[in-house]
């Protein structure tokens, strides 16, 4: 199995990754969070917001842009990629255009996904996200030590 999984999610979901994280830790799985994130994590600070309004911010876009590029450096150095889909927008595990663009980087480079929680049906990209072929957990984050 995967020694370092790279955790994807949807910034609005940081403070439930962050919590689930400590069932990693329990677990002994090795982990990368995105760098918000981490941020909060490491701080302490659930109030810290991970959700950001990128046409009022200092680096506008730019600043997003780089958040990704290095999070896909980050699903280069990994072993494999877990995706943390929660409800948002009324879609039961959503899993939005950046996931899959994260998910994407992963397939290209081989790297085996895992999906935390079940299929997002409803969800307009469900033909992509089924087509790279992600490993779906249910919650059963067992199956990440097997």
């Amino acid at each position: 199995m995967a020694n370092t999984f790279v955790i994807c999610a949807s910034a609005s979901s940081y403070r439930r990754v962050i919590d689930a994280c400590k069932d990693f830790d329990a677990l002994g799985i090795r982990f990368v969070l995105p760098k918000t994130a981490e941020k909060m994590r490491s701080a302490g600070d659930a109030n810290i917001e991970a959700v950001t309004d990128w046409s009022a911010a200092p680096d506008g876009y730019h600043g997003k842009s780089l958040l990704i590029r290095e999070h896909f450096k980050e699903i280069e150095k990994g072993d494999a990629l877990l995706v943390m889909n929660y409800e948002k927008h009324g879609i039961d595990n959503y899993i939005g255009p950046n996931v899959l663009m994260e998910m994407s980087t992963a397939f290209y480079l081989g790297k085996p996904i895992y999906v935390l929680n079940g299929k997002p049906d409803g969800s307009p990209l469900i033909d992509e996200i089924l087509a790279l072929e992600p490993v779906f957990l249910n919650g059963d984050v067992s199956q990440l030590t097997e």
